[in-house]
């Protein structure tokens, strides 16, 4: 079966200070950070796996930059979040298991590669760095079994941060979706997993990838940091 994956592109990502969408930011290799994202799907799972981009700000700067990827618009990138990115494009990916990552993660391309075995036995999973707990991340904690209890930015207690690569089981898909649908405008796709969590029974592994490198580009000072590994 095709892979599905979704690429969350749509914001304005002022605070790196750029006029391009920040997926176009360039890397010390040349690539984009975008382009990295398609070079590290296409090495996992191969020509055949499916892109969906949910572009809105400056979207047809993304479009010309990667015209053969699929794309879904959120004409309301300026007042939503990454919740309401994400619905439109599960909306647009069938019944199967989607793979899903924030536009702005510089990664090593192993993490897709650990990444391989929970997707063929159709488990959710939330990658997480178990290294360092920022204020600002969305961090998580665990239940007695081991799975996802608790994941926001406002949890106490973290055991680690998220990485911003996730996937969603075809068994849950629709559970989760019905989440996004209801959480507020300005909520992360986070809150929906939680809500999947306590309410429709979601388990949602924590894979940890605190030995790879993964760096969410939000300041110039992460761009820096991203440079480092590519």
């Amino acid at each position: 079966m095709t892979l599905q994956t979704v690429i969350l592109a749509a914001g304005m990502g002022s605070r790196l200070g750029r006029a391009l969408p920040k997926p176009l930011t360039e890397l010390n290799d040349g690539r984009t950070i975008m382009g990295q994202q398609h070079d590290n799907i296409r090495a996992a799972f191969g020509s055949d796996a499916r892109i969906t981009t949910v572009v809105g700000y400056r979207a047809e700067t993304i479009i010309e930059a990667f015209p053969s990827v699929n794309y879904v618009h959120n004409d309301r990138y300026d007042e939503t979040n990454t919740s309401k990115s994400l619905l439109r494009a599960l909306s647009a990916t069938g019944k199967s298991g989607v793979l899903w990552m924030n536009g702005d993660v510089v990664f090593d391309p192993m993490i897709l590669g650990r990444a391989a075995a929970y997707i063929e036995r159709d488990q959710s999973f939330v990658t997480v760095n178990t290294a360092k707990v920022s204020d600002e991340e969305v961090k998580y904690t665990v239940t007695a079994e081991g799975f996802i209890k608790e994941l926001s930015k406002s949890v106490k207690g973290g055991l680690g941060e998220a990485v911003g690569i996730n996937y969603i089981s075809s068994g849950f898909k629709k559970a989760f979706m019905r989440q996004l649908q209801r959480v507020e405008d300005q909520d992360y796709f986070e809150r929906g997993l939680e809500l999947a969590i306590a309410e429709d029974g979601l388990l949602l592994e924590p894979m940890d990838v605190s030995d790879l490198y993964a760096v969410e580009v939000d300041f110039a000072e992460d761009l820096e940091r991203a440079n480092l590994f590519v």
